[in-house]
């Protein structure tokens, strides 16, 4: 009975082409949830805090509107809050109250950082907390290691200060530290050093892939680690290189780290996807500070571009994005 069914001009390349008619799952919200490839989830956002030593409360970073530095209490109120909403975690910065030549208050049991873990270890004790390892913030030059007489950086000997400061974070409580120094050999020397001082169940989570970025700006206002010389070109990542970002990962997977970081994200989206097919391991992306500030100070929609950049950032293959959105993102999501 079907023979003498007049036939539409487009029936020969529906035919042919059955799945070609994908709209039929776009035409309602419930529709298009259910073929999401996709999920942005506030389990999978880390917030990241910056704690300031002799802080007596949250003071805003005008660079990065609805950003604050905090203190030790404010920002165990801040942890609190990213539990609440069902957050991954939160990552620690320190800003201290002195600054070296070495960076001494780095690994200092009494610094910023070190008092912050325990403060939000004991009010929430289920709250992950990673704590960031370097020390541009804490030298009075702004580098990221010991500097040699000719100003260079000093590789090698920085090796045992920066694990010295991932120590001190693991005695604190931190349940992942985090270098972000791009010194070579820097993971393999703060595992050893982790697992000699009896914390082998301490994670690294490495800033394996992290390139010179100009959207380091804002972050360098809040942190106050702008170097007082030069740049970090020597010791950062070119950013047109991407076959040495996925070599600077493996070299750290083979070091013993635990989860790899690409930073920044947006601009690095191709290297989060080979840095996940290369190595088959937990992958975090950092949606950095001028990434957060270019999308707040816009005069788009902030709220349906910081989503739509997040889901971009997962859908290349991140399992975890530390963003200074993911307070926000969390209560978006759950409406």
């Amino acid at each position: 009975m079907f023979a003498d069914r007049p036939r539409g001009r487009y029936y020969a390349a529906s035919m042919a082409f059955p799945q070609t008619r994908l709209r039929r799952l776009r035409r309602t919200p419930v529709l298009r949830d259910l073929v999401r490839e996709t999920d942005v989830l506030p389990r999978r956002l880390i917030l990241p805090l910056f704690v300031e030593a002799g802080l007596d409360g949250p003071r805003p970073i005008g660079a990065m509107p609805g950003v604050s530095r905090h203190s030790i209490d404010s920002a165990v109120a801040e942890a609190g809050e990213a539990a609440a909403l069902g957050l991954g975690g939160v990552i620690l910065f320190g800003i201290p109250a002195a600054k070296d030549d070495q960076g001494s208050e780095a690994w200092d049991d009494e610094g910023a950082v070190q008092l912050a873990v325990l403060a939000i270890k004991a009010a929430h004790p289920d709250v992950i907390v990673v704590t960031d390892v370097c020390l541009c913030e804490y030298t009075s030059h702004g580098h990221c290691g010991l500097l040699r007489e000719d100003g260079s950086v000093d590789n090698d000997s920085s090796l045992e200060l920066l694990a010295r400061t991932a120590v001190s974070h693991a005695r604190a409580g931190a349940d992942l530290v985090a270098p972000s120094d791009m010194m070579d050999g820097r993971v393999a020397a703060i595992r050893a050093e982790l697992d000699g001082e009896g914390f082998a169940d301490t994670a690294i989570m490495a800033y394996s892939a992290k390139h010179a970025s100009t959207f380091y700006s804002p972050f360098r206002d809040a942190a106050d680690s702008t170097p007082a010389f030069g740049d970090r070109r020597g010791y950062q990542m070119d950013p047109a290189n991407g076959d040495e970002a996925v070599r600077e990962a493996l070299l750290d997977v083979g070091e013993g780290a635990d989860v790899i970081m690409v930073k920044p994200a947006l601009s690095a989206l191709d290297l989060i996807w080979r840095v996940k097919q290369e190595t088959r391991m937990p992958v975090a992306a950092y949606q950095v500070s001028g990434e957060y500030a270019m999308i707040k100070t816009s005069t788009m929609d902030d709220r349906a571009l910081a989503l739509e950049t997040l889901t971009a950032i997962r859908r290349a293959g991140a399992d975890i994005v530390i963003t200074y959105f993911a307070k926000d993102a969390a209560r978006w999501l759950a409406t």
